[in-house]
């Protein structure tokens, strides 16, 4: 059973990094006394009849995110299977009433099924189009990219959402050799879009995949990732001790380890900084400073090895919720500026990007001035 304060203060990030308000964060989880599966006052159960409540008004891809947050942290019983059901549905229904193409892909690769959403591929006219392959992190699943996906052919890319193994829909164990589902994967996709021009924008432990697929297979051109484990997450025995429950639960559901052992467990999964050094591609990088999952001496390894790195740094915990709009078009721009090309929508990143930046700056301003007069007041 999850502890429903650590719950809550970490959905607090999850849910903004989906897009609540954080109103109606704080709305639904007044309503969460336990987690009892499926019980009144329980994490699944209310998050559930919030999600529904919205289904009923017909706005499915909000509903989805609340179901979403119903089964985090992962599936552990019926009543988070069922969120996951519905979100899944949910998303479905959202994506038939658009006009982008969205649909399902079903690929039985050699560890496992693997389920994804896809837009763009078998582009008109013949010509493939480049991937840009997008995955969350270990609590985080495909539906979540419904917004970029559904750009796919503003973007000009086909882009290819999926899961972690063990996340979501993906069939596969999560283990030591995880990251050969990226090639497994291009191999699945390879009569429909240019492999050979495959840039990964992944998050948190599916970066961490992402770099070291990028070591072995050339179809991987770029890296785009933020709050990934890198080397000290898997050795640093101090830092272990410190990691969030939350966190330590997941990753033993995840591989079938115990949650004592677990980290141990993974202790030979950490890249190398000759490995590091190595890479060949491009990395765009999202750090947070005040990460509380992520060792702070991941990010400086990153800075002293990798050849082509580009790094975006926030005042911030895990996943920069306070931060989420600046890191998706930096992120989004920097895939299309490793891409090449694609002028015209490098070009509305950016300008978004800058408005975004001088609002942010001018509320900052704002508060600081609102500070010293209470503080002189």
């Amino acid at each position: 059973m999850n502890d429903i304060a650590e719950l809550k203060q970490f959905v607090e990030v999850h849910g903004r990094i989906l897009g609540i308000p954080r109103d109606r964060l704080r709305q639904v989880l007044r309503r969460i006394r336990h987690d009892q599966d499926g019980e009144p006052g329980s994490w699944a159960r209310e998050w559930t009849e919030a999600g529904v409540e919205l289904e009923r008004r017909g706005r499915e891809l909000e509903a989805g995110r609340h179901f979403n947050i119903a089964r985090f942290p992962f599936v552990d019983g019926p009543a988070r299977a069922q969120a996951q059901e519905r979100n899944i549905a949910s998303f479905n229904r959202w994506r038939s009433g658009q006009s982008s193409g969205i649909r399902r892909l079903d690929l039985d690769l050699p560890a496992g099924r693997v389920r994804c959403w896809a837009a763009g591929l078998d582009a008109k006219g013949g010509e493939l189009r480049p991937v840009l392959l997008l995955s969350g992190g270990i609590v985080s699943v495909k539906e979540q990219f419904g917004p970029i996906l559904a750009r796919a052919s503003r973007l000009g890319v086909a882009v290819v959402a999926t899961e972690m193994p063990g996340v979501g829909e993906n069939a596969q164990r999560y283990t030591a050799d995880s990251h050969r589902m990226v090639p497994d994967l291009l191999d699945a996709l390879g009569d429909r879009a240019d492999v050979s021009r495959t840039y990964a924008l992944m998050m948190s432990f599916s970066g961490h995949l992402a770099l070291r697929a990028a070591l072995h297979d050339k179809r991987l051109r770029g890296v785009i990732t933020a709050g990934a484990p890198i080397r000290e997450f898997f050795t640093d025995t101090v830092w272990r001790q410190n990691i969030p429950r939350v966190t330590v639960d997941t990753l033993a559901h995840l591989t079938g380890e115990e949650p004592a052992t677990v980290l141990q467990h993974m202790t030979d999964w950490a890249l190398t900084p000759q490995e590091l050094a190595s890479l060949e591609v491009p990395v765009a990088y999202t750090a947070s400073g005040r990460d509380e999952i992520i060792p702070p001496g991941d990010r400086l390894l990153l800075e002293q090895q990798v050849r082509e790195l580009r790094m975006l740094v926030h005042d911030d915990v895990h996943g920069s919720p306070s931060h989420v709009a600046e890191s998706r078009l930096w992120s989004l721009r920097s895939a299309l500026e490793m891409l090449g090309g694609y002028a015209p929508q490098r070009a509305a990143l950016g300008a978004a990007l800058s408005v975004l930046r001088t609002r942010q700056r001018a509320a900052g301003a704002f508060e600081r001035r609102a500070a010293v007069r209470e503080s002189s007041g």
